[in-house]
């Protein structure tokens, strides 16, 4: 396994466990919507993928959030996109 699968597959551990921590009480107001999740918490909740992702990247920099659906199983990656 190279570093970057390794990295991808921790990654996608954390995402769930953060999902189930501050993602899933959305799920009765927000099911469908995207979220921008941090390690601690902070989420930024939008129905429109791309303005969510623009104001995470503002608000929490590059590459330190998870972006997912609310209520869905499959979860984004940790972006980290160059400005």
């Amino acid at each position: 396994m190279t570093d970057v699968q390794a990295w991808m597959a921790y990654r996608a551990k954390e995402d769930e466990q953060f999902y189930e921590r501050f993602g899933k009480p959305l799920e009765k107001e927000h099911t469908g919507e995207y979220v921008a999740i941090t390690s601690d918490g902070r989420t930024i909740i939008g129905t429109d993928d791309v303005p969510v992702l623009k104001q995470a990247i503002d608000t929490f920099g590059s590459g330190n959030f998870a972006l997912t659906r609310v209520g869905r199983s499959t979860f984004g990656q940790w972006l980290s996109l160059h400005q």
